[in-house]
């Protein structure tokens, strides 16, 4: 598994707001990552919010739109199966680039935890959920929260 060398990450996010931004494609493993997400937000002290979007897709725009509205960071979740049609890469590239852009565009953080599989069980492996692997909305709320902290500290 790619999640082998992870860094251990704990950040206190204390005096933070972090949003999640949440595609609602695929409930069971979306529903993992916001969890672990959530998890790890709380346990840190951040304030979270929470935005719920129809698909990846969406996710660069509500991403923008809770940074300029005044959240240090987001956390974007997603899932993008592969299908028969070239849907998945123009999908998965867009929401790649897209969130890439908002990061850039507005300073702020943006935890990428958008999974780009080539079928379900590949999701439900790297959600959190009970059997999972991995927990990518786990690691993607601490990645957020970390450069943020990152960001504080190099503005100061």
């Amino acid at each position: 598994m790619s999640g082998a060398g992870s860094p251990q990450l704990a950040v206190d996010g204390t005096g933070l707001t972090v949003a999640i931004v949440a595609g609602q494609w695929h409930t069971v493993i979306s529903e993992g990552l916001k969890a672990g997400a959530r998890r790890v937000l709380e346990a840190s002290g951040a304030t979270v919010v929470e935005y719920a979007v129809p698909g990846s897709f969406e996710l660069p725009v509500v991403s923008k739109a809770a940074l300029e509205a005044g959240a240090d960071a987001v956390v974007a979740l997603g899932v993008i199966i592969r299908g028969g049609t070239p849907h998945f890469e123009y999908v998965s590239a867009a929401a790649t680039d897209g969130l890439t852009r908002v990061a850039l565009d507005t300073g702020k953080p943006v935890g990428f935890g958008v999974l780009t599989l080539e079928n379900e069980q590949q999701g439900i492996d790297r959600a959190g959920l009970p059997g999972s692997i991995e927990d990518k909305g786990a690691e993607a709320a601490e990645a957020a929260l970390a450069t943020a902290r990152v960001l504080q500290a190099i503005r100061r």
